[in-house]
């Protein structure tokens, strides 16, 4: 049997650690690697510890058949099923079968909506070599050619969801679940509102004459840690989650960011929540505008295109 077999334990696997990474150096990856050698024959495991994009894709490369086991958070996931996206290894010659994630991250939201052990490294391992395989979807980016140009693996944020992540980074471990509606507010202050129009499955969500405070497209339910934007999002239903707000004004936004920590925003007049698989979110004004992929700040453009792409890879959870 091969190491993709998901009845059987795989043996061999390469873990992928960023080097860069707070969290490669702690106790619990330490731990989540000793569980992962300990459980594998003799010379099983390799350990890839990434400094950079091209130094990950070549690792990947060499999968070869192997169990991926990522350890990091959602940055780190997103990073190697891009890189695996870019090789063709979803589905292509790089085949990586179920992915193995142990979150080490200080958000991991992807791993909350997977119901993956957040917080057990060393459970985590053990999942990762023995749990049950799920397939999850995939947020497809599209060039204007129509040529597959990213992806993202959680959510996809535009307007304030830029600003509100880069000020969420220096929170976060001590607000946790309120860094990001908290970042939001503060970084809501001095916003002019952005006139985005969005169109999700061809039907208008919003114009775009009137501003909105952000834009997200969400697989998962929770973004920067543990803030539930969408809280009925599931990584399993085959569409994605779309969040437009037009709580633009001063007692609007403070109105949102508060409704936001008791997951009501969605229900504000202000606030639409559609599903659906394509998405379109475009410019009305010309105002290039960044995204912010999975915590990753992408170049500004004047039009996106995101598409659901169901049941795109499988990840490895609790049986």
């Amino acid at each position: 049997m091969s190491s993709h077999d998901p009845d059987q334990r795989p043996q061999a696997a390469l873990a992928v650690v960023n080097a860069g990474a707070g969290s490669a150096r702690t106790p619990a990856a330490r731990d989540a690697l000793a569980v992962l050698e300990a459980s594998l024959p003799p010379g099983g495991l390799e350990v890839a510890r990434t400094t950079g994009p091209e130094d990950l894709r070549r690792a990947l490369a060499g999968l070869g058949g192997r169990r991926l086991v990522v350890l990091g958070g959602d940055g780190s996931v997103h990073a190697a099923i891009s890189a695996l996206h870019a090789l063709g290894g979803l589905e292509g010659v790089h085949g990586a079968g179920p992915v193995g994630v142990v979150p080490l991250g200080t958000g991991n939201d992807l791993a909350r909506s997977l119901g993956l052990q957040v917080g057990a490294a060393t459970l985590a391992a053990r999942t990762a070599l023995e749990g049950r395989p799920s397939p999850v979807e995939l947020v497809v980016s599209l060039a204007d050619d129509g040529t597959e140009d990213g992806v993202v693996v959680n959510a996809v944020h535009a307007g304030i969801g830029v600003s509100a992540a880069k000020r969420a980074r220096t929170g976060k471990r001590v607000l946790r679940q309120l860094a990001y509606p908290a970042g939001a507010l503060a970084a809501g202050v001095a916003a002019r509102p952005w006139h985005l129009r969005v169109v999700v499955d061809g039907e208008e969500v919003h114009d775009g004459r009137s501003g909105v405070l952000l834009v997200a497209v969400n697989l998962g339910s929770t973004v920067g840690g543990g803030a539930r934007l969408s809280p009925a999002a599931t990584p399993h239903d085959g569409q994605v989650d779309v969040v437009v707000s037009a709580a633009t004004g001063p007692l609007a936004r403070a109105g949102f960011a508060a409704a936001m920590v008791r997951g009501e925003h969605v229900e504000r007049r202000d606030t639409a929540a559609v599903r659906g698989c394509d998405v379109v979110v475009e410019s009305v004004d010309g105002r290039p505008f960044e995204v912010n992929a999975d915590g990753d700040l992408s170049q500004p453009r004047t039009r996106w295109h995101w598409r659901c792409a169901g049941r795109a890879w499988q990840v490895l959870v609790p049986r």
